[in-house]
């Protein structure tokens, strides 16, 4: 089974089991989730003298997906299924193909004409979009596969004219500037997220429309600092709010990335209860970010209205300035797998091989408190 066709049956929320045979730690730390998907995690070297013991374990005449971290072993243990009489079949290229794999999905037409598409990337619950308008494109918050971004620009009939990063970021590699250099377009960045980049962008501040297009769709530069001190909203066509790491659906943006938690509190603290609060409630919310699959709206995109959070969301609902900075400095989930070094890679002061990269995002981005 290829990811897109996993990616399919999660957004209709089909019936899935899924047989993991990685260790119970990367099981325990990070696996494929949705609505109705049910799990069994046995190791592969447990399997290695055959399927006998799990048999009556796993459904019969249900549809059975076996999972590994590159796809090898999940080809022996699915053989193993099959031989037993089971329907199987494995995932192709693993986890690490899952942790890539990005569906695009429409999130609504723009009042002033055009489009504007989300792309989910399910394994890792990052958000990536693109701005389309009169023959033009803008992409926001790019993840390292750019061809996703460029083929989809291509099928479009667009050209892709700016590329944003609302931060700078540190559970994955953004592809923002290799989309620019490839399409000769801009790469925006806030510049209190860029004072050690040592590359040439431009400066994303507060208060700059950007045209794309014939018609102008107004992106705003919303200063709203808190999870990096310069983490940048975008309101979009005056009906879209994106929110970079700052506020999620079910949660908050975690302030401790670059190592000063205690120094930005107060800093998320404003930009969520003052900044946002002299916003429209009635701005849609579309976050970079995703924790959980719950927070997937029937069509597969991850978006509600700002007032919605306001309502729900509990890091928008602490009375306590105390009690605010004890949610998001203490008990806080382990920091992003090799953080640092993406952190370093989104500056250009290093360029891993990709395949060190891919290994460098391997896991869930913990970008959220909640």
């Amino acid at each position: 089974m290829e990811s897109k066709v996993l990616a399919k049956k999660i957004f209709s929320k089909e019936e899935l089991f899924i047989l993991d045979v990685r260790n119970e730690q990367e099981f325990g730390d990070w696996k494929i989730e949705g609505e109705n998907i049910r799990h069994l995690n046995v190791p592969y070297f447990e399997l290695l003298d055959g399927v006998e013991e799990i048999k009556d374990q796993i459904p019969v005449g249900k549809e059975i997906l076996v999972v590994c971290a590159k796809e090898g072993s999940s080809v022996m243990i699915s053989e193993m299924l099959s031989d037993a009489g089971f329907e199987v079949s494995y995932l192709k290229g693993g986890m690490k193909a899952w942790s890539e794999h990005m569906e695009p999905v429409k999130v609504g037409d723009l009042n002033s004409g055009g489009e504007l598409y989300q792309f989910v990337r399910l394994g890792k619950g990052c958000l990536s979009y693109m701005v389309i308008s009169n023959g033009e494109a803008a992409v926001i918050d790019a993840t390292r596969m750019t061809d996703i971004f460029t083929d989809f620009a291509n099928e479009k009939g667009v050209v892709i004219k700016h590329a944003f990063d609302t931060h700078l970021h540190a559970d994955h590699i953004s592809g923002g500037r290799e989309i620019a250099e490839k399409n000769g377009a801009a790469y925006w960045l806030p510049p209190k997220d860029a004072e050690e980049v040592v590359f040439e962008y431009k400066a994303l501040q507060e208060g700059q429309d950007v045209s794309i297009g014939n018609i102008m769709i107004n992106i705003h530069a919303l200063y709203s600092p808190g999870h990096t001190i310069g983490s940048t909203s975008l309101v979009i066509d005056e009906t879209y709010l994106m929110t970079g790491d700052i506020l999620f659906i079910d949660s908050i943006g975690r302030p401790d990335l670059a190592g000063l938690a205690q120094d930005w509190v107060s800093d998320l603290r404003d930009t969520l209860y003052n900044r946002y609060r002299e916003l429209s409630e009635e701005l849609i919310v579309l976050p970079a970010h995703f924790m959980i699959t719950e927070e997937l709206n029937d069509d597969g995109s991850v978006a509600k209205k700002l007032g919605t959070l306001f309502a729900e969301n509990h890091g928008l609902n602490i009375e306590s300035d105390e009690e605010f900075r004890k949610l998001v400095t203490e008990n806080l989930p382990p920091q992003p797998n090799s953080y640092q070094k993406i952190r370093e890679t989104n500056m250009g002061k290093i360029t891993p091989e990709e395949e060190k990269q891919r290994e460098m995002e391997i896991g869930p981005n913990r970008c959220a408190v909640r």
